[in-house]
């Protein structure tokens, strides 16, 4: 299996680790004194860079959270504190998606733009992209980071990277279609709309001779049901990436798909921690994702919570790489989980169980409370009207086999569900009033 760069990607483990301390040495003798940000919470914490001798004194070093990073914004806008250059070394501008409030922004030098086209470079190769491949992103120019690094990948691996902003979803697939794209880059949801369109103008997907589809910026390339759904739907295999406009592109899936993304280690130190008391959890048990990037001087992140839930196992791989794992990618966030009557309930256990039924085109799941008591209603797109009445039931029975939960499960008309080209919105939780 090719690799981006096998002289990194198959350091033995202790290598490794001399790295990410040469790497986070160097970042924290930059930042002191000059990133207002980080220098103020280093003196709050008694901290200077000559306190880290090896990767254990790390552990000594604050968090930080979104919340921190939006404040220090709010202090000094439009950009906020955690800037270590003056603002003229500056050459890209982008944002968070804004969709659980606010937008954080961020700016990038074009040394660490490099550095996110680097790490898009390990994940395109991950899914065994190579300069023979035409690289279709049907992404439109936003500040949303989106896909804009993903551009930058198709650089590093040198291959074609064919535009589809500015069109319909029929007009990308058409474009597609005449172009011969062998790879793609768009989120699960996505990438199952594009399904849905060429069903609706009978255009066949078997013409476009795709053979990878890489995902990113929500769940469902992880969600067993989602991911073989587009795979049979697109006659392509299906890899799964995660990243953050804050944080930067983490993780990606290889060939091999034993399960899970490798971390690219020599870009970020993670540690995998109890939600609740910040304590380190043993590999192979869920915690909380915290990450420290290596290459981002410009907008660093040191320690920073950001609440997705994974699994860290550093048994060795079969495509030869050293870089640790998380068992299922991201599993889910320490946010995102609701009780209802007692039982826990994750967006991504309603999503495998709703995908596993083909006839479903699009879903929406609300919480809400009923004479005191939780509720889950489920409302569903069905794209087979002979089908929707059994297709109804067979959900209703999945989801209480599943959970032990009884939902409400309704059929809506057809289209009558947002439509998302970037991250959806499926769950919501209605408040009382």
């Amino acid at each position: 299996m090719p690799l981006f760069d096998p002289a990194t990607e198959t350091l033995p483990r202790s290598d490794l680790r001399s790295l990410q301390l040469e790497k986070l040495q160097a970042m924290l003798d930059q930042l002191y004194g000059h990133n207002r940000f980080y220098t103020a919470k280093m003196k709050a914490a008694g901290l200077k860079p000559a306190n880290v001798r090896t990767l254990d004194d790390l552990a000594a070093f604050p968090f930080t959270t979104k919340q921190e990073l939006m404040q220090a914004q709010a202090a000094q806008p439009p950009f906020g504190l955690n800037a270590t250059f003056p603002e003229s070394a500056y050459t890209r501008f982008h944002q968070t998606s804004g969709t659980t409030g606010a937008p954080l922004r961020v700016l990038d030098t074009e040394e660490s733009w490099d550095w996110w086209g680097k790490c898009w470079g390990y994940v395109l190769a991950g899914a065994g992209l190579t300069a023979d491949d035409r690289l279709f992103v049907p992404f439109s120019f936003g500040p949303f980071i989106g896909f804009w690094a993903a551009v930058e990948g198709a650089k590093q691996i040198n291959a074609l990277m064919i535009p589809g902003g500015g069109r319909n979803s029929l007009q990308r697939l058409q474009l597609m279609q005449e172009l011969g794209a062998t790879a793609m880059c768009c989120t699960p949801t996505y990438a199952l709309r594009l399904v849905e369109v060429a069903r609706q103008a009978g255009l066949d997907l078997n013409t476009i001779p795709m053979r990878a589809t890489v995902h990113a910026g929500e769940p469902g390339a992880n969600i067993p049901a989602t991911k073989a759904r587009i795979e049979a739907a697109w006659s392509a295999r299906c890899f799964d990436h995660a990243g953050a406009s804050e944080v930067g592109a983490h993780s990606f899936e290889c060939q091999a798909q034993p399960g899970g993304t490798h971390v690219i280690e020599s870009e970020f130190i993670v540690e995998v921690l109890d939600p609740e008391s910040g304590q380190p959890v043993s590999p192979g048990e869920p915690g909380e994702l915290v990450i420290t990037n290596l290459g981002r001087i410009g907008f660093p992140v040191i320690r920073y919570r950001t609440r997705d839930l994974v699994r860290l196992n550093l048994d060795p791989c079969p495509c030869g790489r050293t870089f640790a794992r998380f068992d299922g990618g991201v599993i889910g966030r320490t946010d995102d989980m609701v009780v209802v009557r007692g039982v826990n309930v994750f967006p991504s256990a309603i999503e495998n169980l709703v995908r596993r039924f083909q006839a479903v085109d699009e879903y929406r799941v609300t919480v809400y409370t009923h004479h005191a008591m939780g509720e889950l209603k489920i409302e569903l797109e069905v794209s087979d009207q002979a089908q929707a009445e059994a297709t109804r039931q067979a959900v209703a029975q999945a989801v209480a086999h599943a959970l032990g939960l009884r939902p409400t499960v309704v059929l809506v008309p057809a289209e009558s569900l947002p439509r998302f080209e970037l991250k959806a919105r499926r769950f919501f939780v209605e408040t009382s009033p």
